[in-house]
């Protein structure tokens, strides 16, 4: 992991190692909001650093969309250890967040849970921020999500906010593409972000979408996302399928100068209805190992053509096992 003012991590390839640390590096404070927290190796660390008297506080989402609860055991485990943790701002549907904050000096936002399978069998990324203003207003926003007070955005400081302003931001840094946009993200259920795809194409950028195809999109989503992927496909986008790992990320590089990485996929519930949180950076060595990393993956996929959403018959998948836990809010 890098030491400047923001750093990247890429997983599986980084392990579970820079979070860990991340974690143990805390003296005084220690904000966590999380969707899925089940790593016993990060839960021990955040004990660990509440026996040595940091001030930690953890909010943890209490059940998936689907309904099925994945934290009670880890919240009983905090609640039994002395930690103050809460269930998440019941104003959102789900909080999808994945961010955390250490001594009020950096903050992590990450695409990945807290749970053994994104640091082994997923794509993910996570950045690491010591940007005063953009570790300020996470920690604000983690204030009134505890207290379950509203919250706007204010000054831009280069963070994503659902569901105040994700939509908007995403389809901005999309539209900034002068040269090349690559996007690699696993949910396609948003309208207005597919046409804006599309209209990158349209002007001359080359447009590289790398999917999972159907693994972890529930029934109600294959629809849209096939048909949008299908979609930029007539219309002469680049679509592959990732072979090397299932795809977690959400990620969107724009002329290799830029990327926006966060817990947002790209779908009207995210924008809309959870709280979720993405990063635009244009930190030199955090871009270059994203867009490395995204080459990888490109060059080992394959060109993709989308079954039709109707014919569920086409919707086998066999690139790896079905996982039943891998459900893309």
């Amino acid at each position: 992991m890098q030491t400047s003012r923001e750093a990247v991590i890429v997983e599986p390839d980084d392990g579970p190692g820079p979070v860990t640390q991340f974690l143990a590096s805390a003296e005084r404070s220690l904000l966590i909001k999380q969707f899925t927290f089940t790593e016993p190796e990060f839960i021990d660390a955040v004990i660990e650093r509440h026996r040595s008297g940091v001030a930690v506080r953890v909010m943890l989402n209490p059940a998936r969309s689907s309904g099925d609860r994945a934290n009670d055991e880890t919240f009983a485990r905090l609640q039994a250890a002395g930690v103050a943790v809460q269930w998440t701002n019941p104003a959102f549907y789900v909080t999808h967040e994945k961010s955390i904050v250490v001594d009020g000096q950096r903050a992590m936002v990450a695409t990945y849970n807290l749970s053994p399978k994104y640091f082994s069998l997923t794509r993910d990324y996570g950045i690491v921020t010591a940007e005063p203003g953009q570790v300020a207003q996470i920690a604000e926003v983690f204030e009134a999500d505890w207290a379950h007070d509203a919250w706007l955005p204010g000054e831009d400081r280069g963070l994503v906010w659902s569901n105040a302003n994700s939509r908007v931001q995403m389809a901005e840094f999309i539209d900034g593409a002068q040269r090349t946009l690559d996007v690699q993200h696993p949910k396609f259920v948003d309208a207005v972000i597919v046409d804006h795809l599309a209209a990158a194409h349209e002007r001359g950028v080359a447009v590289r979408v790398l999917c999972g195809g159907r693994h972890g999109i529930s029934e109600g989503d294959v629809l849209d996302t096939f048909a949008s992927l299908r979609t930029l496909v007539r219309f002469g986008v680049e679509v592959h399928k990732q072979k090397n790992l299932r795809v977690h990320a959400k990620l969107i590089l724009v002329d290799g100068l830029s990327a926006f990485v966060g817990s947002m996929n790209i779908d009207r519930s995210a924008f809309d209805l959870r709280r979720e949180l993405g990063i635009r950076t244009a930190v030199p060595t955090t871009v270059r190992r994203l867009a490395a990393t995204f080459e990888t993956d490109w060059g080992t996929s394959r060109p993709y053509q989308p079954p039709d959403p109707l014919k569920p018959h086409g919707h086998t998948e066999d690139d790896f096992p079905h996982d039943p836990d891998l459900a893309h809010e």
